[in-house]
């Protein structure tokens, strides 16, 4: 069992942005979303190290940044920071669903 370094350091860039975002525009949402969206995704990390089958609060975490910063991103059309957020939200599905999705396969059901 490794650590999911790649998790963590993804949870700590989003957690970086919000307080980032903080700082240089007095975002409190930003500050906010940031701060709970690394908080669970380090919680994510921390169990897909010690069971790399319990990604599942990883992937949906993931799966919801990605989405709502994709869809920033397609409205504004400004790489930082949402442009950013979702290409790292897509490198890390593609890696929950290689090393963990696809390396399990679904019960198949006899009947």
């Amino acid at each position: 069992m490794g650590v999911d370094l790649i998790g963590f350091a993804y949870a700590a860039t989003v957690a970086a942005g919000g307080m980032m975002g903080y700082a240089k525009a007095g975002s409190i949402p930003s500050l906010g979303a940031g701060i709970i969206f690394g908080s669970i995704l380090g919680v994510g990390a921390y169990q897909l190290s010690q069971d790399p089958s319990n990604y599942h609060l990883m992937l949906g975490t993931t799966s919801t940044l990605g989405s709502l910063m994709g869809y920033r991103y397609y409205n504004s059309r400004k790489f930082m920071p949402a442009g950013l957020i979702f290409c790292l939200s897509v490198g890390m599905i593609a890696k929950l669903f290689v090393k963990n999705v696809g390396a399990s396969p679904l019960p198949v059901k006899s009947g």
